[in-house]
């Protein structure tokens, strides 16, 4: 073996030979790493699934509700009062609200006397059924116009995110292939005319407007006419969430409906009350005011991902007779999932 000057040995035939094995393990390696990377740039690209969406939107409420349930069926070798009272409180915690937590809990107690519960397994598979029959008795079908356009009035307080929800919506629609116009009815909020453009021009929609402090039935008076005339198959209107009085509120509310059906005959189609999620019970007694004036067909529950109080949507189903069709769930354009109450129930209760 001989080496030179440097110190480097020389070139012997074997190491000549041996050269495109290492050459070719070499390329192997780079492009299994390279395989990796596109794999794994692949998984964050692809599309989440519905119910990982939802899952992840929950993700509070779990924590606080099923975690406590856990911990009721871990120490339930068998259904008796000590448990069920435990699983009540667990409820309440969630912000299903009092008397809603009542009639699951007296359901349950009847349940495991008439059939029997054998085990903590069982009373959680009973609890979601509980919790299913509820939501469902109020899930009637949407009702759509029979010729374009259909008009949605949101409505509900500020600040609970009607703007945000209207572009999100209009997003939503678009994305299902449906033409929208947006309408800028909240004349009375500062600067919420402004952010609706704004929401409008991201969602890629026409919106009409009115000067701030305007006529909003003008303002919808002049959006139905456009809708009709561009033949839009979905009008959002974006109302105000508050007047002088609660009493003006309601009246403008009432006075746009009429101007909605004068327009746009069996119009509005829907009217969509926007509850933020974070505010539990408190928002549930907006709700009842809205209810009452408003004729209100469906919930909107905003920030859902934002609150360990999910159990919410339960007392809205229950207390208001009133069924949530869309929850937002992230601050994002298409942070808004169609609501299912069985990817609800099992992401809660997984």
């Amino acid at each position: 073996m001989f080496t030179s000057l440097f110190g480097k040995r020389e070139r012997r035939p074997e190491d000549e030979a041996r050269e495109p094995e290492d050459q070719a393990r070499e390329s192997e390696t780079q492009e299994s790493e390279q395989q990796k990377l596109q794999e794994r740039a692949s998984d964050d690209a692809r599309p989440r699934s519905f119910f990982d969406r939802m899952r992840q939107a929950v993700t509070r409420t779990r924590q606080s509700l099923s975690d406590s349930i856990s911990g009721v069926i871990a120490l339930t070798r068998e259904i008796d009062e000590t448990s069920l009272d435990e699983l009540e409180f667990a409820l309440l915690a969630s912000d299903i609200g009092a008397s809603t937590a009542d009639e699951i809990i007296t359901r349950l107690r009847d349940r495991a006397l008439r059939h029997g519960l054998a085990n903590g397994a069982e009373l959680k598979a009973a609890l979601k059924d509980e919790i299913r029959r509820i939501l469902d008795s109020v899930n009637t079908p949407v009702r759509h116009a029979a010729a374009p356009p259909e008009v949605i009035l949101l409505v509900g307080v500020n600040g609970t995110g009607k703007t945000t929800t209207s572009g999100k919506l209009a997003a939503l629609y678009r994305r299902e292939g449906r033409s929208v116009l947006l309408c800028a009815a909240d004349t009375f909020r500062a600067a919420a005319i402004e952010q609706l453009e704004v929401w409008a021009e991201r969602s890629g929609v026409a919106m009409i407007k009115t000067k701030q402090g305007g006529d909003p039935s003008a303002a919808l008076f002049d959006a139905a006419t456009a809708a009709k005339a561009r033949s839009t198959d979905v009008l959002l209107v974006d109302t105000a969430g508050r007047l002088h009085t609660k009493s003006d509120l309601m009246k403008e509310l009432d006075k746009m409906r009429r101007t909605a059906e004068r327009q746009v005959p069996g119009s509005p189609h829907q009217t969509l009350l926007v509850i933020d999620a974070t505010t539990g019970q408190n928002g549930l007694q907006q709700a009842r005011l809205f209810t009452e004036a408003a004729q209100v067909t469906g919930i909107v529950l905003t920030k859902l991902d934002g609150t360990a109080k999910g159990g919410i949507v339960v007392a809205i189903a229950r207390e208001l007779g009133l069924p949530v069709r869309y929850v937002g769930v992230g601050e994002k354009l298409e942070d808004i999932l169609p609501f299912d109450a069985g990817s609800f129930v099992d992401s809660l209760l997984d």
